[in-house]
């Protein structure tokens, strides 16, 4: 069963399983609909599953669909830790260009909803990081968008510790909040 533990503008939510741990070792649900529907009020059909595996200091991100493809997610990671970024790109928002992070890790089990109208990016921090999330809508390269990872508006404050991060190329070239195709 999760938990929420923290929900940031009613929107975005950090989830904790409840883990159940004996000498075999561990079991806990990492998913459930009924309950999480529950929690977020709404009823959320998840229709794709994503497994990403990065070396440490890679970014990816910051992504995102706008409609009618647009896409919630339900993230995790199951191996390493990342720092988990969402950046509020919907224009009509009161917390528009406005960033959140995140710390999710295999360890801690923290599951976090990104809502559709966000931007969604991690830095990983530890080598063969594996990143799993749910997603409400499949991909689609007509609808998929990208914002610059340090764009300056933004100020998104990436715990580098003075590493240099490695980024793909659409993500380096990724257009500024200001000229961004977002949400309206």
């Amino acid at each position: 069963m999760l938990r929420p533990s923290m929900s940031i503008d009613n929107d975005v939510r950090v989830f904790q399983p409840v883990v159940h741990t004996d000498a075999r070792g561990l079991f806990f649900e990492s998913y459930n609909k009924a309950t999480f529907s529950a929690w977020l009020g709404e009823n959320v059909e998840f229709v794709q599953d994503n497994h990403s595996e990065s070396a440490a200091w890679v970014i990816r991100g910051l992504h995102y669909q706008v409609h009618p493809r647009a896409q919630a997610k339900l993230v995790r990671v199951t191996r390493g830790s990342v720092f988990d970024v969402v950046v509020d790109v919907e224009r009509s928002s009161a917390t528009f260009g406005e960033w959140r992070g995140f710390h999710l890790s295999a360890e801690n089990r923290h599951q976090l909803w990104v809502p559709e109208g966000y931007a969604h990016g991690f830095l990983a921090l530890a080598d063969r990081t594996e990143v799993q999330y749910k997603l409400t809508a499949p991909h689609s390269r007509h609808h998929e968008r990208c914002i610059l990872w340090n764009d300056r508006e933004i100020g998104i404050e990436w715990p580098l510790d003075g590493a240099n991060p490695v980024v793909g190329s659409r993500d380096s070239n990724a257009p500024t909040l200001s000229s961004a195709d977002l949400y309206e």
